[in-house]
This record gives structure tokens, sequence and C-alpha cells, in this order.
């Protein structure tokens, strides 16, 4: 693959994905996060990690893969059916797939979208399957004057139509929990107990959520006792510095060793994704950082 646009965007990543496809607060101050660093070498691996795609536009599929297996892990977030191929040749794992979706602001929670969104996702699922994979991203979309609980229903009633493939084929359906202050306004899926009432709605382990901590940071707060409380829904995380969706060390307000012990405390099995923008000059330097800050 040539090398991305050095100026997308993850929505615009998405936008073209789809088009082709189918608190702890800075308490911790810089000492503390380092001491819990792993010292330079193998990786802990207690708790798996990956990184989105779309923070590392420079680079091709291939030179990501590289830089992945360089520094010690072996999963890549937000790829679609095109890059499989080269993930697969790499040996490297595809952690969170997409392509199905029509972009974050049309999703499951308006019903005139329910129709192709369900023709695509089951067209999607079988991709996924196929390529041995298990999870695929979703959305709510955005509210446009909906009342929430009608969203929720609305958005019950379309997942539940492709819900029954998707336990067939053994893939869950991770519907992402976005600001809608700062970077996706008017997006409904915006808090957690959202989320968790139409995970409960739909009662099946293959469907869940993407617990952002970046965006669940700017929205309510609360990371740990969320997590601890609410686990059992989430499939998958997210990390990004914040305010600015930046490196996730001593330089923002959350404690991510922290997190990432509570995370690993709760049993998970699934992925942690690092899904910042790197400001640094080296980004290969700052990813790896990162993994090692998470690695606990």
């Amino acid at each position: 693959m040539s090398f991305m646009n050095p100026k997308i965007s993850r929505r615009n990543a998405i936008r073209a994905a789809a088009m082709a496809g189918l608190g702890l607060t800075a308490a911790a101050v810089a000492p503390a996060m380092a001491a819990v660093a792993p010292p330079e070498g193998k990786l802990k691996g207690r708790l798996k990690q990956s990184v989105a795609r779309w923070t590392f536009p420079k680079q091709s599929v291939a030179q990501l893969c590289q830089t992945v297996k360089d520094i010690g892990f072996s999963a890549i977030d937000l790829v679609g059916p095109e890059d499989w191929p080269t993930l697969k040749a790499q040996g490297v794992f595809s952690s969170m797939c997409n392509g199905a979706e029509l972009g974050l602001t049309k999703g499951f929670a308006a019903t005139e979208f329910h129709d192709e969104l369900v023709q695509r996702y089951t067209r999607h699922i079988d991709l996924v399957a196929d390529a041995g994979y298990r999870n695929l991203i979703c959305f709510s979309g955005n509210r446009n004057g909906m009342d929430p609980q009608q969203g929720l229903a609305n958005a019950e009633t379309g997942i539940k139509r492709i819900l029954g493939h998707a336990e067939k084929r053994g893939v869950v359906l991770v519907m992402e929990l976005l600001n809608s202050r700062v970077d996706h306004p008017d997006y409904l899926c915006d808090r957690s107990a959202w989320g968790v009432e139409l995970c409960q709605r739909i009662g099946s382990d293959h469907f869940g959520l993407l617990y952002d901590i970046y965006h669940m940071q700017i929205m309510e707060g609360d990371i740990i006792a969320s997590i601890r409380k609410h686990h059992a829904f989430f499939k998958h995380y997210h990390t990004a510095g914040v305010p600015g969706r930046n490196e996730i060390g001593a330089n923002q307000e959350l404690n991510y060793p922290a997190i990432c012990r509570a995370i690993r405390d709760t049993g998970f099995t699934g992925y942690l994704a690092q899904e910042f923008s790197p400001t640094a000059p080296d980004a290969v330097a700052s990813l790896r950082e990162a993994i090692r800050l998470c690695d606990v």
C-alpha cells in the first residue's frame, strides 16, 4: 500500500474505508509513570495491545506491520479487507475490523439506514469470519434531534437484524463510545450508560462496546470505576491523551498504568489499542513508550 496522506484523520480514514469496502488525573507525575514501565526487553504481554492503523498515515500497512513486530506486539486496529492479506503475510492480527460502516454519523440509531447497514454488515460478517478475525466495529450515528430512548429502540432493532448471523459466524459487533463535546458533535452513543443499556437490551456476547478511554474521560470521567462496574460489556479499549488526543505519557491527565492495571484485573482477554496522534518527531518512539507504559 502506498503512503497515506499525512493529514488524514480518523474520520476521513473511516469514511474512505466505508466508501471502498462495502480519572484519574495528572496526579501521576513523570517519575511515578516511569517507575511502572518495564525494562527494555520482551514485553510482559499480560494485556494484549494493538495500534490504530490511521494514527500512522506516513507508513504503509506493510511498514506498520514491521513497526509493531519490532516493538514486540502483533496487532493493528481498524483495518479493512483490502489490507488483511498484508497483515496475514506479515503475521500480524487484525484486532478490530472495519469497512462495513457508513461512517460515524449514519448508524444503527436511525432506521432510514437499517436496510443498507444490514446488507453491508451481513456481507462483512462473512468476510471477517472467513479471514479468521472476530471484532467488527459499528456506530450509533448522530442524534439529529432524536430522543436517546428512541435511538436505543432503533439501534436494538437494527442490530438484532444481523445479530443471529454474527453469532452463527463467531463475529462480535462492537459499538464505539465517542465524545460529542470535542470531536464528534451530536454523536448518540456518547456515554457508557447509554451503551450499557443497549448491550442489556440485546443480551448477546456477540455485541458489546468499544470503551474509548479518551472519549469517555471527556464525557464523564470515572474511568477506572466505569471499567470495574461495566467491564462485562467492554469488548475492546482505545487510548489517547487528554486533552489533545496525543501521547499518553505524563503530559496529560490520565494515569494509563493504573487504568491498564484495572483492565487487566478484570480478567480482560481482548485488545487495548493505542489510538493517539503522535506529536513527537519520532512517532515510533512515542508508540514504543505507550506500549511499555500499558504493559502492566
